[in-house]
């Protein structure tokens, strides 16, 4: 087996993280769950796991992948921010940290969760740094605030509640490079899961990552899942909503053209 891995010299927490994810995700196979790389060991300054054989995109692969997603966020979670089994802290991302919460700092519902750990953790920063303005940071204030209302609360698609869940077991940074399209033949899901950050939180969250950056057959990958797990009505109007945090994260990271795009998003929903 081809292996790859990745260093991490400060000897941080989020390579062990990284490791604890992986094998949470890895979990949800049995149950028809996305292949997920293999961790082959770990430890807080070296990861090393299974390499990948990728291949070219197809719409039978993309379906097979939806599928499995689905099946991959109705293996749950118990509580919204819940980090991998055994592993508690921060997932590093550059100079960016985004929180795993411990179940007595929980909220009780998805939208005061997205509201203070998913948007305004980024946005204080970023006003206090003079990214945002006061003014802007207003927009993500009132923004937050109508979160918490529960006014953007919906339920979880179909198999995560079919399950018993409240709370969906999710990827956390699933953007396309983060799905790769596998080349082994007797994967019937199509596709490998690296590089997560998991947590329980609202399985559209990871939907709309895909989206945010393109996917190659992303049509294909979502109408089977909804076919598999059922999307609460509005999903669509929902997208940019759960788009807002890993833009905000774009912010933190990198700045520049990310601000105005997380600022524009954001208004539609204050």
């Amino acid at each position: 087996m081809e292996s790859f891995a990745k260093r991490d010299e400060r000897g941080g927490a989020s390579l062990l993280g990284e490791a604890a994810a992986l094998g949470w995700l890895a979990a949800a196979e049995a149950a028809g769950g996305l292949r997920v790389a293999r961790v082959l060991s770990a430890s807080a300054v070296e990861l090393v796991e299974e390499r990948i054989t990728e291949t070219t995109p197809t719409v039978h692969a993309a379906r097979a992948i939806g599928e499995a997603l689905a099946r991959t966020h109705a293996a749950g979670a118990p509580w919204w921010g819940a980090p991998p089994p055994g592993w508690s802290g921060s997932y590093r991302i550059g100079r960016s940290l985004t929180p795993t919460l411990e179940r007595g700092e929980a909220p009780g519902s998805w939208g005061s969760f997205y509201a203070e750990h998913r948007v305004m953790c980024y946005v204080r920063g970023l006003r206090d740094e003079g990214a945002f303005s006061a003014r802007e940071a207003a927009v993500f204030e009132r923004l937050a605030e109508r979160l918490a209302s529960g006014v953007y609360d919906a339920s979880q698609p179909a198999l995560v509640s079919a399950a018993g869940f409240d709370v969906a077991r999710l990827h956390g940074d699933l953007w396309a490079g983060n799905l790769l399209w596998d080349a082994d033949p007797s994967n019937a899901t199509g596709g490998a899961l690296i590089d997560p950050m998991a947590y329980g939180g609202h399985a559209e969250s990871d939907l709309a990552m895909l989206a945010l950056f393109g996917c190659p057959h992303l049509g294909a990958i979502v109408d089977a899942y909804d076919a598999t797990s059922p999307l609460a009505d509005g999903w669509r109007e929902r997208v940019g909503l759960h788009q807002v945090a890993p833009l905000l994260l774009h912010c933190v990271l990198f700045g520049g053209h990310y601000l105005s795009q997380a600022l524009s998003v954001a208004r539609r929903y204050a």
